[in-house]
Formats: structure tokens, C-alpha cells, sequence
């Protein structure tokens, strides 16, 4: 590689930002990436999401049942440019009900943004993304929305997010009122304020300040709220954390921003910060070692596998996060796992669905390549050696159900279903052992609605689901192993590999089993 070809390398990975958005539902995630696309003028109009009668959908949500419901299913990516940036939206399902797709996703971001509804606080489906997030030490920045309505005090909400999450926290701006009181924030890194201007703030309007002290907050604000204003940055400047972007880089900082995504407030500001704060595409671990973006030779891992994304192709795409070297349409790469050259002659980049055929593309960017059924979730591609990322994580089922088929006839499209969408990670399919009956194992109870909507319109399968009284799999490892003694209140399972699997009804059940079998190991995730 030429100097000058490893400059371009440098200079394009330093502008790439690729990020998750997780929050809980209804925090405004999807409000927050329109508004973010529409920056980068990547939409001329931001769709609200209530606004589902007009038949204006959110860009991000494309799938039939996203749109009934109004709620985002699966992960969408988008990309978009902004102030010289390259920016890899990668927005997650934050229904309660939401699946393993979301906590692969987050594999495949360098950075997450976490949404928090300023009214409700941190709830439990942002503890289970934060977790993730955590678990890989990935920086996380918070916004906290909605200050447009009445919503909680921020100091409590600072103490949930240590309390409930385990991470420090240091707002880079800080409320003036809230609700019906708002009159702005304060910007506490630029000595700032940006005013609230209602529902128009298609032009920013800042004033400078000399600090929270500045008599011009209290002719914007009024004597209560600046004086409310000046007693909590004095607090927040003793006793609060300050701002150290090493910690943020490590994920043990939070910086906490405050905004009202609808109203299209502080989003502007807050993403200017975010492309100063978030870092530029990370290595990746290997069974080469560590591989950094800027190397020369290409590679990426498939995190995602999407079926049917246009209906009128039935198509499959599988989504590449591209790990390091330059992506050229056309290029020949190594499939590790099949051992197979491959030609990836129809890459395509994202906006929801729209989408186009890409040319070149860096590390930190996502593609979709047309999946002929040779990927699998966790392949690698590679230009050179034979490396293998790091296996991406399964997550154990919490909700399981036994499936039949209705019309016997249809077994080949059923079997056909249940594979693909078993590969693009919709569900995991265990096994009886004996009678061969399928039982389905889910993280969230909407991946059930989503494989029987999906087998009846995509498949022309219909198929009746009984819920099993199981709320636990460990996967067992045991030279010894002897199925009787899993007949308590529990039953022995195969999964797609033959790895064996036993499905508890309760803690006790699990206690019981582990007790009785000393020698094996009992693992949360396939071995």
C-alpha cells in the first residue's frame, strides 16, 4: 500500500462514527434518528411515529407489522453524512418484547447512544442493552428527552442512572425549567444557552453567556428558575464528576445531555458533541490477534441476516460490519467458514430500506450483501488470512414454546421457515429427544408474533404455538450425562448443533439438576 493510499485509509476511518441508539419504548428513539437523519439531510421530513394514520411511516420502520404496531422490530441501519463526518446509525427494537437481534447489533457499534425518557427514568429494558453495551466496554452517551413535558428532577435522574446502572455521570448542559417551564439549557462546556423555542427550531437560537451567573438568564428565564439554575450548577460544580474523556472512552463516564427530541431541541447541539466525544472505528478481536481499521487488508464479520427485506425480490441480505482495509465492489474475499472465494458484486448501504448499490466503502461502515443462503450469523470474510472474529454471543431463551404445523402438507415450507429464520437469528429451535418435537426458545415474547407473521405471509405456513412452562436453558457439558436425572420439573433438549440443552421450569428445578450432576458444567450460552 502506497503512503498516500494509507493516508486516504487514515482519513476515511477517522471520519467514520458507528453507533446504537438503545433505550426503552416509547423514550423516543425513533423520533431521535429522524431528526438525526434529517440533519444529515438524509429526509426532508421527519415522520412522526403517532402520526400513523396519515400513512406517513418512520423511515427506520419497514417491516409490514413494525407498521401496524408502530414500534421498530428488527434493527434498521442507516447512513448519512454530517460536518465531514460518515455516520453508521444503527437503530435497535426498544419494545419490551425485543430479541437477540438487538444485543447483536450492539456488536457491531462502536458507541451507544442511550435514550432516556426524563419522566420515567431508566427502565428495565435499557438495563438489559446497558448491560450489553457494558459487558464490551463501549462508551455510552445519555440523552435525556422530553424535557418539553413534566418530567422527574435531574439530580434524581442522575442517581438512577449510578444506582440502577453501576456508571458515573456528567451532563455537559443542564436544564432551565421543564414542562410547561422550559425556557432552555445550559450549554456548561461553551458557556452557553440554547433557548426553547416551541415547535420551531429550524434556526438555533444561542446566546452567549459569561456563566450560570449571567444576568441575561434571568431577564430570558425569569428571578425563579436562574436562581434555581445557579443553586444546582453550584452543587453540580462540588460534588458532581467532572468531565474526563478517558473515563468516557472507557465506558465508565456517562456524558448526560438534555433535549426534547420532538420539538427538535438540543438534537442539533447534541450531535455536534456526540461526533467530539464518540471514538472512530475500533479493532476488533480475532483469532489472529487484534485487527485494526487502518490495515491494509480487507475484513468484516456478518452480525445480521435479514430475509425477505423487499417483498417483491424475496430476498436475503446479510448485514457486514467491515472491520478493516477499503470494500470495492466487485472485490473476491475468502468465506472462513466454508473455506470458499466469494465475489461481492452487489454490496448495498442503507436507509432503512432505500438503498443503494455502494462503490467503496471503510471500516466502521455497515453493507448488506445479497445472501444466496451461504451466510451464516458470525462469518468472517477476509482478504488474506484465514482469521475468525470473535464469536458473537447467543443469549439464553427465557420464553419457550412448542410449535406444530397446521396443514401437514406444508412440512417442506415450514422446515424451510424455521431454518432461515432460525439462521437470521429470529428464534432458537431445540429438539426433543424421543419424539423429535420442536420446541422454540425466545428472549422476548414478541419474537413468537414475529415468526408466526413472518411463516404465514413469507412462507404460506401456518403454525399454532403451546407455551411451555419452561423459564430457563443451560446448556450442559458432561462426559457422564444421564437424561433421568433431568425429569424433575425439566426436560433434556438438543440445539442445532447436538449441543445438549435442559429446559428448567424454575431456579429450584436448576438447583435440584446441578446438585445431581457435580461433574457437568451448566452454561448460560452454547458452548
Amino acid at each position: 500500500m502506497s503512503s498516500k493510499q494509507q493516508n486516504e485509509m487514515v482519513q476515511e476511518v477517522a471520519k467514520r462514527r458507528t453507533f446504537a441508539i438503545i433505550s426503552h419504548p416509547d423514550a423516543g428513539k425513533t423520533t431521535l434518528t429522524e431528526k438525526l437523519l434529517l440533519f444529515g439531510g438524509a429526509i426532508r421530513l421527519a415522520g412522526t411515529v403517532k402520526g400513523r394514520k396519515v400513512g406517513k411511516f418512520a423511515t427506520s420502520d419497514w417491516m409490514e407489522i413494525e407498521k401496524q404496531r408502530g414500534i421498530s422490530v428488527t434493527s434498521s441501519v442507516m447512513q448519512f453524512d454530517y460536518n465531514g463526518h460518515r455516520i453508521n446509525i444503527l437503530d435497535t427494537p426498544g419494545h419490551q418484547d425485543f430479541s437477540e437481534d438487538t444485543y447483536r447489533t450492539l456488536t457491531a457499534a462502536d458507541c451507544a447512544v442511550m435514550l432516556i425518557d426524563s419522566a420515567k427514568g431508566v427502565e428495565a429494558q435499557t438495563k438489559k442493552l446497558f448491560q450489553v453495551c457494558s459487558m464490551r466496554g463501549i462508551p455510552i452517551i445519555t440523552f435525556i428527552n422530553k424535557l418539553d413535558r413534566e418530567g422527574r428532577n435531574p439530580f434524581e435522574l442522575m442517581e438512577e442512572l449510578e444506582a440502577v446502572l453501576g456508571i458515573r455521570s456528567c451532563p455537559l448542559n443542564w436544564p432551565i425549567g421543564m414542562g410547561r417551564d422550559l425556557c432552555g439549557v445550559y450549554d456548561r462546556q461553551k458557556t452557553r444557552v440554547e433557548k426553547f423555542q416551541g415547535d420551531s427550531h429550524d434556526v438555533i437560537e444561542l446566546e452567549e453567556v459569561s456563566g450560570y451567573d449571567d444576568p441575561i438568564i434571568e431577564k430570558m428565564a425569569g428571578e425563579h428558575l436562574a436562581a434555581q439554575l445557579r443553586e444546582e450548577l453550584e452543587l453540580l460544580d462540588v460534588a458532581g464528576d467532572p468531565f474526563d474523556f478517558e473515563k468516557v472512552r472507557k465506558g465508565e463516564l456517562t456524558p448526560v445531555f438534555f433535549g426534547s427530541a420532538i420539538n427538535n431541541f438540543g438534537v442539533q447541539t447534541f450531535l455536534d458533541s456526540f461526533l467530539e466525544l464518540a471514538p472512530q472505528p475500533q479493532p476488533r478481536k480475532s483469532t489472529e490477534g487484534e485487527v485494526a481499521p487502518e490495515q491494509e487488508d480487507f475484513s468484516g464479520y456478518i452480525f445480521k441476516i435479514q430475509a425477505n427485506m423487499n417483498p417483491a425480490h424475496r430476498d436475503r441480505i446479510a448485514f457486514l460490519r467491515i472491520v478493516s482495509g477499503k470494500f470495492q465492489r466487485g472485490m473476491s474475499v475468502k468465506h472462513v467458514r466454508v473455506g470458499k472465494e466469494i465475489k461481492l458484486s452487489q454490496p448495498q448501504q442503507f436507509l432503512a430500506q432505500d438503498r443503494d448499490i455502494v462503490e467503496e466503502a471503510y471500516a466502521g461502515d455497515i453493507i448488506g450483501l445479497f445472501d444466496p443462503g451461504i451466510f451464516r450469523i458470525g462469518d468472517s470474510l477476509s482478504q488474506k488470512n484465514d482469521l475468525i472474529f470473535d464469536e458473537l454471543p447467543t443469549f439464553s431463551p427465557e420464553i419457550f414454546a412448542k410449535v406444530t404445523v397446521k396443514n401437514a402438507l406444508k412440512h417442506k415450507q415450514y422446515q424451510k421457515g424455521i431454518d432461515q429464520l432460525t439462521e437470521e437469528g429470529t428464534i432458537q429451535v431445540f429438539r426433543t429427544i424421543g419424539f423429535e418435537d420442536i420446541i422454540l426458545g425466545v428472549v422476548g415474547q414478541l419474537q413468537f408474533e414475529v415468526f408466526e407473521y413472518r411463516m404465514k405471509n413469507e412462507y404460506g405456513v401456518d403454525v399454532q404455538l403451546h407455551r411451555q412452562p419452561f423459564q430457563f436453558a443451560r446448556w450442559i457439558v458432561d462426559e457422564k450425562l444421564d437424561p433421568s436425572k433431568f425429569r424433575i420439573n425439566s426436560t433434556l433438549v438438543k440445539d442445532k448443533k447436538d449441543n445438549y440443552v435442559a429446559l428448567f421450569e424454575n431456579e429450584y428445578a436448576m438447583r435440584t439438576a446441578m446438585e445431581k450432576n457435580p461433574s457437568a458444567k451448566f452454561l448460560e450460552n452454547a458452548p
